[in-house]
């Protein structure tokens, strides 16, 4: 009986190895190439966006430096992949405030197909003093950094309405009772008080995730607080001249919100998770084109770093996460046909052992022949640090 079990063991054991290989097999027949965008090095690189520009060519963008919010020689470099080439560019400047950390750039086309670079200064060396600041640019196609003719800071000022929205939506919640011991505060509590604080809900909203841009001249531009620990919308009625904040996303750890639009028109976010164990995506979903949204809910994708969507054209929807409870040392790629109710197809882009590489913070477009082009974070032992790009053909997963 126990030679019996032990085989049944090494049979499932043998399964199990198929059918790794076959996710490995099916990720590399849909592999069209992949590259670091420049050679490690030991500074730190992160938070890539990339974008495809209308004659062909690929603007990626990163940030760079000694650190995060508290090295202030960070700043934004950026690299360009011209049309039919498959090497990039050197590195280039794309935007530096001196003496305070630039992160988290975000890279998009609206709907003029004039070039916005969204980033933040991390004032105060904090995330939660973090001012938006932007860039605009109509003359983008020559080598090097685009001729930006135009920046700004992008100011929001949530008013009462923001403190009434986390408190009724903190009701939907069930009970959590009290925090660490019997005489703490709970957190919803906590994050109640601070959302009746003007100044507190006026700052600290951070880039990470690329917007919807709508075909009406809406864009809705993700955002999220580490001071909240929840989300948030600037959204544009004017193809992102002026800005206006949504009603914020809450729940408990909800960040890094990606978008996607649903057929019934409304707007789908799947977040980060930043809350209680155990770490899984959030799910939230917006019936008036991202002004107010539901109370998040976890879903059953695990979730520790990353969190990245896209509608294709086809119909599909493209997820990329960390999909682990803990570490960056895998990066998945998922494929739904029915509105990520079901994610039918998984594959990954990276999937190493633990403490071998980190790979987090993808940027995901789809050209108009239906390829995926993909950046993110590459980190590998002994501060090896790049960008990679990856192009993938989702119909060959």
């Amino acid at each position: 009986m126990k030679n019996y079990k032990k085989y049944i063991l090494f049979l499932l054991f043998l399964n199990s190895l198929n059918s790794f290989s076959q996710e490995i097999d099916s990720h590399e027949g849909a592999l069209v190439s992949s590259s670091l965008i420049f050679a490690t090095q030991e500074k730190h690189v992160h938070s890539s966006s990339v974008v495809n520009l209308p004659n062909g060519d690929f603007l990626a963008v990163w940030f760079y430096g000694s650190g995060e919010r508290k090295s202030d020689d960070v700043l934004l470099m950026g690299a360009r992949l011209r049309k039919g080439e498959t090497k990039w560019s050197e590195p280039f400047q794309m935007a530096d405030t001196p003496n305070i950390p630039d992160c988290n750039p975000v890279l998009f086309l609206n709907q003029d197909k004039k070039l916005f670079l969204v980033w933040i200064a991390v004032q105060a060396n904090k995330w939660e003093q973090s001012i938006l600041r932007y860039k605009t640019s109509t003359d983008y196609l020559k080598l090097g950094s685009p001729n930006w003719t135009w920046q700004d800071n992008i100011l929001l000022k949530p008013d009462e309405g923001f403190a009434k929205e986390v408190a009724e939506k903190f009701k939907e919640r069930p009970d959590r009772g009290k925090g660490w011991s019997e005489y703490a505060p709970t957190y919803d509590e906590l994050i109640i008080k601070a959302s009746e604080d003007i100044s507190k809900r006026s700052i600290g909203w951070m880039t990470r995730i690329k917007p919807l841009v709508m075909d009406n001249g809406r864009i809705v531009l993700p955002l999220y607080s580490d001071g909240f620990n929840m989300s948030l919308m600037a959204i544009s009625e004017d193809k992102g001249s002026t800005w206006r904040p949504s009603l914020p996303l809450v729940g408990r750890g909800p960040i890094q919100p990606a978008l996607v639009q649903k057929k019934n028109k409304n707007l789908a976010a799947f977040l980060r998770d930043s809350g209680d164990y155990p770490p899984r995506v959030h799910y939230s979903e917006s019936a008036d084109l991202g002004q107010s949204w539901s109370v998040s809910v976890k879903t059953d994708i695990p979730n520790t770093a990353s969190v990245e969507i896209l509608g294709l054209t086809d119909g599909r929807w493209a997820f990329i996460g960390n999909d682990m409870p803990g570490g960056r040392n895998r990066l998945m790629l998922y494929l739904s046909d029915d509105e990520g109710k079901t994610w039918k197809w998984k594959t990954p882009l990276e999937n190493v052992e633990p403490n071998m590489g980190g790979f987090s913070y993808p940027s995901l477009i789809q050209t108009p022949d239906g390829l995926l082009h993909i950046t993110y974070s590459h980190h590998l032992p002994n501060d090896r640090k790049s960008i990679k790009y990856v192009v993938i053909n989702p119909n060959k997963i």
